[in-house]
């Protein structure tokens, strides 16, 4: 019974056979109780256990309140017991400084303090009780994980977030790469380094500079912004925009960029460029260019070890000591030998201030001639020219840079005013202080057509015809010449002249035969209109290409199909030259 009484007891309550009596709030035990007396007429059973439920469910919230704040205090302790603090592991001396903070201390001194994977030294630092900030003076020395250093005069160090500002002399080692700014935030985190007023990389291949940049230290990546430099003993680069790999040397071009090497300069707004190799792909708006030549496309590779390269897409390469262009859609050249080879709608170009030649054939090759400093341009397959005073097409031509030589093959034909020329090889040549020159050799054939739509013709072995002010003016027959031509009286044509002769000079006036002059062993006849047949009208092999010549820069692009020629049936002997084939 006194055990109840007492458990009562303890919970506030009294209880005798005459009074009940409730306990007020307690306040010091030593203070006399004071009771608040309750008749016991008054009392009944139901307000009794109500009492007693309600002050027992009071001890019980106040239980589980109690057990409550019981786990989360231990969890906190839990948590705070995990977090990592500033570690003061060695300072000279040690003391409280409240002009700095009312929580700041002062260490002087050989200071070593470490906090997780960070380690620092310096002259001098404050440490904050409470907090995991350091503020760090002279000859700060920080070291994260064994691999990175961070060098300054000043510091402040955060390591709540693991945030370090670096201030004067900064430098940043990271294997083989150092970063040289004045001011530096680091994110310790995320191991990215930032700055803002000037900074400088150097690593085992290249130096780099400018105003802003972002070091991703794992991803070995940096990023520059603003006056962005670049060099190294082979190349200088110039941007605005950059990003660098400090592992494979590559700079990955993300705006207007320059890079000047040893033999040529680049230019893209995309793209990529291999400080270690001299290796670039250039992807917006290249070019490729030195002192003579520029190359443009949509795409260049390009290579300065080895010379080569490819260009795609509107490819330009003009040459500017010679006046010429070339165009194309694919071009592949080698800037060590000096060849390039472009195909796909290419054409040849070649500009003067009286004139430009347009050329196009499936292929077009530039090699160096034998004289140095000069080239020669080769087109192959499917050849034709314009110009305005003169238009061709052939099969394969060659170019001579030096003489300023043409050597058109393969079935060539020239036009020029109304004249057409043919013949198994044409080669023309441009002079300076003398009449241009025309050499039709082997089977030579000219034909001029007259206002009357007839035709005077000359056909000799080998011809040399001369070009003075763009109009054909005299042409040599050397070696079986054959002439016919409309006789006039007056103006008036009076018949049809046919002479053979193994020499002749011929003189044109206004596009038409002026003067013929045979001088060796002349054989002729004239006939009248009238008595002409068709076969006389012409010499053998007369083939008038006229539908084929072109008449603009346009029609250099035309190819007209010509029906194949029957195959002969005359089997061919055993040993020739068709069977060898």
């Amino acid at each position: 019974m006194k055990s109840c009484c007492n458990f009562w007891k303890q919970k506030g309550l009294l209880f005798d056979k005459n009074n009940i009596h409730r306990k007020l709030p307690s306040g010091n035990n030593n203070k006399k109780l004071n009771f608040k007396r309750i008749n016991k007429n008054d009392f009944h059973l139901s307000a009794f256990l109500s009492n007693v439920f309600r002050k027992t469910g009071q001890f019980i919230f106040s239980f589980r309140f109690m057990m409550v704040t019981i786990l989360l205090f231990s969890s906190m302790l839990t948590f705070s017991q995990q977090k990592k603090r500033v570690d003061i592991e060695q300072a000279d001396f040690l003391e409280a400084d409240d002009n700095i903070a009312p929580n700041a201390q002062r260490l002087v001194g050989n200071v070593r303090i470490r906090h997780k994977d960070v380690l620092m030294w310096c002259d001098s630092a404050y440490n904050y009780t409470g907090t995991n900030r350091v503020d760090a003076f002279g000859n700060v020395h920080i070291n994260q994980g064994d691999t990175l250093d961070l060098y300054a005069r000043k510091i402040l160090y955060n390591g709540d977030n693991n945030f370090a500002s670096a201030y004067q002399d900064v430098r940043l080692l990271n294997k083989n790469t150092t970063l040289y700014t004045d001011t530096l935030d680091f994110d310790m985190s995320a191991n990215v380094g930032y700055y803002d007023n000037f900074g400088k990389i150097i690593d085992s291949t290249n130096t780099l500079t400018s105003i802003v940049g972002k070091y991703f230290i794992d991803e070995d990546l940096i990023h520059f912004y603003k006056d962005v430099v670049a060099y190294n003993d082979n190349y200088t680069l110039k941007s605005d925009t950059l990003v660098y790999n400090t592992t494979t040397g590559r700079v990955f071009i993300v705006g207007p960029t320059t890079i000047q090497d040893s033999a040529n300069t680049l230019y893209a707004e995309d793209g990529w460029y291999d400080t270690k190799t001299g290796e670039a792909e250039l992807l917006k708006n290249p070019a490729v260019s030195n002192e003579t030549q520029q190359l443009k496309a949509k795409y260049i590779k390009y290579n300065e070890d080895d010379g080569k390269g490819r260009a795609l897409g509107n490819v330009h390469i003009e040459d500017f000591e010679n006046q010429m262009i070339v165009t194309g859609n694919t071009a592949e050249y080698n800037d060590e030998k000096e060849i390039a080879t472009v195909t796909d709608s290419a054409v040849f170009i070649m500009y003067s201030e009286k004139d430009t030649l347009f050329l196009h054939a499936d292929t077009l090759r530039t090699v160096p001639d034998t004289v140095e400093g000069e080239k020669l341009v080769m087109a192959y397959y499917g050849t034709r020219f314009f110009r305005t005073d003169l238009q061709g097409l052939c099969d394969s031509l060659i170019y001579f840079t030096k003489d300023s030589v043409v050597q058109l093959f393969h079935n060539p034909v020239v036009w020029s005013d109304n004249h057409q020329m043919s013949a198994d090889l044409i080669e023309m040549k441009q002079n300076t202080d003398a009449p241009d020159e025309m050499h039709l050799r082997n089977n030579g054939f000219i034909i001029s057509k007259l206002d009357s739509g007839m035709f005077d013709q000359i056909k000799g072995k080998e011809m040399v015809g001369y070009v003075v002010n763009n109009e054909l003016n005299k042409i040599n027959v050397d070696g079986n010449g054959q002439t016919l031509y409309y006789a006039r009286q007056d103006e008036e044509i009076i018949g049809l002249n046919r002479v053979e002769s193994s020499k002749i000079s011929i003189h044109f006036n206004e596009g038409k035969i002026h003067i013929i002059s045979f001088l060796k062993a002349p054989v002729g006849v004239l006939k009248p209109l009238f008595s002409l047949t068709r076969e006389e009208k012409t010499l053998s092999g007369f083939d008038w290409k006229i539908d084929q010549r072109p008449l603009s820069k346009q029609d250099i692009f035309w190819h007209k199909t010509v029906p194949p020629e029957p195959e002969s049936s005359v089997e061919p002997e055993a040993g020739s030259e068709l069977q060898n084939k």
